[in-house]
């Protein structure tokens, strides 16, 4: 059980939740150690945006939620830390897009997946992929992420890889595949290399991307696509990093007095 002796009114109330729910994800065994060291890098990341979407964000996630409403074969790529984060979020996305859930993990077990699969659908999800059936194999890629479903990534035309690793996104990005991802880091591989990067809290970006397509689905396909058309991502990155510096010298200047 999560720690509930945490006050509500500690000024890291949200972030410590998070970190209770990853360390019970730990517990279960769908979260690894080293997902808990990701975890940390990424919120060192969080602290520097301002723990908030920003505007760059919901640009990226406007994009992202177009980019799902075109796709023919849309996929949810789930690991361990979105699985204990947001594992209802990933659930609602799915029934609201049309898309695929597919279990992908660098250190994979067969335990570890099966127990990912059953937080998803006790979270809702009528079918999770990448568990029995991951006997295709992504090209050119050898850790244990290659192993995907025939019926999923193998053949998905959009692919959401929230807290991805760069080796994947580079590799399903030269099998043609169109990639969004969810990465606090802006100038990970991952980020750099992914048609769309929404760089924000999952906890944040998901629920926010369920909004963004239930409302965009109301709109005409020409919409949906010129909104997907504009995006530029090396914007958004760019975006990203000036919002970044500038927070900092603000509070470089204000300890200095300037």
């Amino acid at each position: 059980m999560w720690d509930t002796r945490i006050p509500r009114n500690h000024p890291r109330y949200e972030s410590l939740m998070i970190r209770e729910k990853l360390v019970e994800g730990f517990r279960l065994g769908i979260v690894v150690p080293e997902g808990l060291i990701a975890h940390g890098r990424g919120e060192c990341f969080d602290y520097l945006i301002g723990e908030a979407t920003q505007p760059f964000a919901m640009k990226a996630i406007e994009a992202a939620a177009a980019a799902l409403i075109l796709a023919k074969h849309p996929v949810i790529s789930v690991n361990g830390n979105v699985a204990a984060l947001v594992p209802r979020e990933v659930v609602e996305l799915a029934r609201v897009v049309g898309a695929k859930i597919e279990v992908n993990l660098f250190y994979r077990t067969e335990e570890r997946a099966r127990k990912i699969k059953e937080v998803l659908l006790g979270a809702g999800a009528e079918e999770v992929l990448g568990v029995d059936d991951a006997t295709a194999t992504i090209p050119e890629l050898f850790s244990e992420r290659r192993r995907v479903s025939p019926k999923g990534i193998a053949a998905a035309d959009v692919v959401l890889v929230p807290l991805e690793d760069g080796d994947r996104t580079e590799a399903l990005r030269r099998i043609g595949k169109f990639v969004i991802t969810v990465d606090l880091n802006p100038i990970s591989r991952t980020s750099l290399t992914a048609n769309i990067t929404i760089v924000d809290n999952i906890v944040r970006a998901m629920p926010a991307l369920v909004e963004a397509v239930k409302e965009m689905k109301g709109k005409d396909e020409e919409e949906v696509r010129s909104i997907l058309e504009k995006y530029d991502n090396s914007v958004v990155i760019s975006e990203a990093l000036a919002h970044i510096r500038e927070r900092l010298s603000g509070l470089a200047s204000s300890l200095l007095g300037c």
